[in-house]
């Protein structure tokens, strides 16, 4: 029963952070809520491993996290070059 309450709470967070990601005033506020969105995800997918007992899913968060924190850097070394 906690696990679900769990992922309530997960959802609220990705829900406040698609809407910094829509609303950010600046690019730099929209490139912190994807890096915000891309951790609960990575966590979300931790979460699955946990709830079906199965330790693929940590190879598949353990990808993403890297993946996602590339594209971190690229869009930062973006932003830095365009400012």
């Amino acid at each position: 029963m906690m696990i679900y309450v769990i992922f309530g709470f997960v959802a609220i967070g990705m829900i406040f952070s698609f809407v910094r990601l829509l609303k950010g005033p600046s690019a730099l506020d929209r490139v912190v809520s994807l890096d915000t969105m891309n951790v609960i995800i990575t966590g979300t997918i931790v979460l699955l491993a946990m709830l079906f007992e199965n330790v693929l899913y940590l190879d598949i968060a353990i990808v993403y996290g890297v993946l996602a924190f590339l594209e971190t850097i690229i869009i930062a070394k973006y932003m830095e070059a365009k400012v």
